[in-house]
């Protein structure tokens, strides 16, 4: 691949790679019951993608009192650090990132997990020698639906938006990625379901890391080289 005009895959980590979703879930929803603000978890499950501070807004409300929420963001981080040891990468993660190296492609982190969070997912992931960039939340000024952290991810990897697709599990992953018209291929492994990502603008959906490596040749992933 000529080095001048190179290509690039951005992935979503949490939910997408790694098999967090659904302990962000328990983690919110238990500090905010701690908090004597108690949401029903499937309504936390939908917001699960967004930054914290959008994440309360679209749970809470924005003309919420805010003093809470720097607690409910601590508990939310203790409660989920319980499980840092534990987290799992999804099936055929490592694989799809070497198998897209092993293409010619950029492969970049575009996560917007807190620093102290990166470590562990990349932990799990174990697939740090063919990761030429990683994002965190102090990238972005503001988080997803906004594109700040695939402008991130872009500037770091020094890719340009025309050539790479990103990878997400959730519809806030897909409209962050049409800010900046960028294809977003959807996974469902995160519990969003195959016509919610597709009615998002998702190009194409898959179960899983697997099932994208599985037709990784025939993906809008190789198609943008």
């Amino acid at each position: 691949m000529p080095t001048d005009n190179p290509a690039g895959a951005l992935f979503d980590v949490d939910g997408t790679l790694v098999d967090t979703t659904y302990l962000h879930t328990v983690s919110w929803w238990e500090a905010l019951r701690q908090n004597d603000q108690p949401v029903p978890m499937a309504t936390v499950h939908r917001a699960i993608g967004m930054g914290s501070d959008k994440l309360l807004d679209h749970l809470l409300g924005p003309e919420r009192d805010r003093a809470a929420d720097s607690r409910l963001r601590d508990a939310h981080d203790t409660l989920y650090a319980e499980y840092w040891e534990r987290l799992t990468p999804l099936p055929g993660a490592a694989d799809l990132l070497r198998a897209c190296a092993e293409r010619g492609l950029r492969v970049v982190l575009a996560t917007s997990a807190a620093e102290h969070e990166v470590a562990a997912l990349r932990r799990a992931l174990d697939a740090d020698d063919v990761i030429a960039a990683v994002t965190s939340s102090a990238d972005a000024e503001q988080s997803k639906p906004a594109p700040d952290i695939l402008v991130a991810a872009l500037d770091q990897s020094g890719l340009p938006a025309e050539r790479v697709v990103f990878v997400g599990d959730s519809v806030w992953d897909v409209a962050a990625a049409g800010k900046l018209d960028i294809p977003c291929v959807g996974l469902t492994c995160g519990g969003t379901s195959r016509g919610e990502l597709a009615g998002a603008g998702a190009v194409a959906v898959y179960d899983d890391p697997a099932a994208l490596l599985a037709s990784l040749d025939e993906s809008p992933l190789t198609r943008r080289r």
